[in-house]
């Protein structure tokens, strides 16, 4: 069975849609009945939101269902789902973790979103019970969290374009974006008025009289203005405009210029940043991410302590956003290839006993902890395919052991194996960009092969821009915590004058301590530096040997040039079929 997706446009379409992906077990099924102490918190004109408890365990889901689901809401859901998917690494945004289904009364099953519970509820919610006791660390706190996460959605292509309080969520102090404009969607189409005139506050004012490709550009600076609001509304601790009619007079007054007035002891910085984002020209707007950094510049002026401040990435890249006209034509691929982005889900089942949790635990982070010396001792083909063969032995799927690494986001070798899978597609679709921003968070922690592999990034343009400099200093600091191929490399720097001037007798002494580290890269490139005479004789019988133990310790180069030896006499006798058996391997391993 294959769809394009503009296909999934009904009901029926999307029953099978979503049937297909459970079947492969791309989507995560949760029976209904396995559900207890079943509470709505919430709802509204899309639909209803419930909290459960799943199984025996302790953990709480939202179960998110929608009322009149019908053949002109369908393709939104869709597109909702790919989008949550797309950005689902994000700590500030609400998890998606499968569906679920229940009969209706007409018969007819129908499914509902599972997703993470956020325990303090919407952003509007947590404000008004928490505003006397939030100070302005925790204030700058939520302002940073918000407009960093949405800065992540434009950097990946997508807007939110229905950012209001109700639609951010707080799970223990934690911004959590939710309903990428889902809900905004289906109520456009069933022409519900009421929910719109509720959302003028945070709606951008060009928009109310502006054409359809005039709304189409100006998407991302909507995004902008809504941030503007809600950041008055951080500091407000109120919704805005409250107490007056939310209706055609307020958004005449919004167009004509009026705004919120600025709360009394707010920072002159702070009321300048979401002024500027409320303009009522887009094009006077900041964007997003302008307004991060105008964010950061405040909070270390003020000497703000933010947790976790420094994990936040300083290295925005420059014209890699994925453009929404993209986005819009990734509609047009099958549904086969649609359902295939959907293989990394973020959800396991908790056992029941507190005793099986901590065993569990005990043997993931061995898990974890063998698969990442996988790649600390081979290079990426060797310890992909190491990685898929141990998998099989301890019979974890692929989609498990990804499901295990985006809920372990804490432990710096789950975030730097979660960002090798990006970049080798184990499991789930090669996403360069999303591995580059996977190794700055785990290089941010100091992991050594975080840092390493982010220099391998910045040299080769892999979902950055190139920077051999910026290289040269991360292979430095791999090599100053003894990581051997960070050593190797920091050689390569010095031979070929990457990011460096070229010094070769300073990189033939890092490939000799590389090399007697056992490295393979480092064993190697020495056997280069005497096969050419690079800072020493041509010895190539010594090439010889070098290549042959950097072949048997799988490396892909050494595997080459071992082959060129036997092919052309260099350092041993010539052997063509020895030579073809070794270009035969070394094509294996590129595949």
């Amino acid at each position: 069975m294959s769809y394009n997706t503009e296909l999934v446009s009904n009901l029926n379409d999307w029953n099978k849609w979503i049937e297909e992906a459970i079947s492969k077990k791309l989507i995560k099924y949760y029976e209904y009945d396995q559900f207890y102490n079943i509470q709505e918190i919430g709802s509204g004109g899309f639909g209803k939101v419930c909290r459960a408890n799943w199984k025996n365990s302790h953990k709480r889901y939202a179960i998110k269902s929608f009322f009149n689901i019908n053949d002109a809401t369908v393709k939104a859901l869709v597109r909702e789902i790919q989008l949550q998917r797309e950005v689902d690494f994000h700590d500030n945004v609400i998890h998606f973790y499968g569906v679920t289904t229940s009969i209706k009364e007409n018969q007819i099953k129908e499914y509902s979103l599972v997703l993470e519970y956020a325990e303090n509820g919407t952003l509007r919610k947590y404000l008004k019970e928490n505003f006397e006791n939030l100070t302005w660390d925790k204030k700058y706190n939520l302002a940073f969290q918000l407009v960093y996460a949405v800065s992540c959605l434009h950097d990946e292509g997508i807007v939110h374009r229905d950012l209001h309080s109700n639609n951010v969520l707080v799970h223990q102090n934690t911004i959590k974006l939710a309903d990428f404009g889902l809900s905004k969607r289906i109520e456009e189409t069933s022409n519900s008025h009421s929910r719109t005139f509720g959302l003028i506050p945070y709606t951008d004012p060009k928009s109310f009289n502006s054409s359809t490709t005039e709304l189409y550009l100006l998407n991302k600076k909507s995004d902008v203005y809504s941030i503007g609001v809600l950041l008055w509304e951080i500091s407000s601790g109120q919704p805005p405009f409250q107490g007056r009619p939310h209706d055609v007079g307020l958004a005449l007054g919004i167009l004509q210029g009026l705004r919120e007035t600025p709360i009394p002891n707010t920072s002159i910085d702070y009321i300048k940043i979401y002024t500027d984002c409320w303009n009522i020209e887009p094009d006077n707007r900041p964007t997003i991410n302008q307004v991060v950094d105008e964010l950061k510049v405040l909070i270390i002026k003020e000497n703000i302590n933010i947790k976790d401040f420094h994990l936040y990435d300083d290295h925005k890249l420059p014209d890699l956003d994925v453009k929404i006209s993209e986005s819009t034509n990734s509609l047009n691929v099958e549904l086969s290839q649609l359902i295939q982005n959907f293989n990394v889900m973020n959800t396991k089942e908790i056992e029941p006993s507190i005793s099986s949790i901590n065993q569990f635990d005990d043997n993931f982070n061995i898990i974890v902890n063998n698969v990442f010396n996988f790649f600390v001792n081979f290079n990426d083909n060797v310890g992909k395919q190491k990685t898929l063969s141990y998998l099989n032995e301890q019979n974890i799927t692929l989609q498990e052991i990804n499901n295990l690494l985006l809920n372990d986001q804490n432990n710096s070798n789950s975030i730097y194996l979660l960002g090798k899978f990006n970049e080798l597609g184990i499991g789930i679709s090669v996403n360069k960009q999303k591995a580059f921003k996977l190794y700055q968070k785990a290089a941010d922690l100091g992991n050594v092969l975080g840092i390493h592999d982010l220099g391998y990034c910045y040299k080769n343009g892999i979902g950055t821009y190139i920077d051999t400099k910026k290289a040269f200093e991360l292979y430095q600091k791999a090599a100053d915590l003894g990581h051997a191929t960070g050593i190797s490399n920091l050689g390569l720097c010095y031979c070929k004058g990457i990011g460096i001037d070229t010094d070769k007798k300073k990189g033939f002494e890092l490939y000799q301590k590389a090399a007697d580290l056992g490295n393979s890269f480092g064993i190697n490139n020495l056997g280069n530096c005497y096969k050419y005479g690079i800072e020493t004789d041509i010895d190539e019988k010594k090439a010889f040997e070098l290549y042959q133990k950097a072949a048997d310790l799988g490396n892909s180069f050494g595997i080459i040039n071992l082959g060129n030896c036997y092919a052309y006499g260099i350092g041993t006798d010539i052997d063509k079929k020895k030579a073809l058996e070794l270009f035969q391997k070394f094509a294996d391993l590129k595949k």
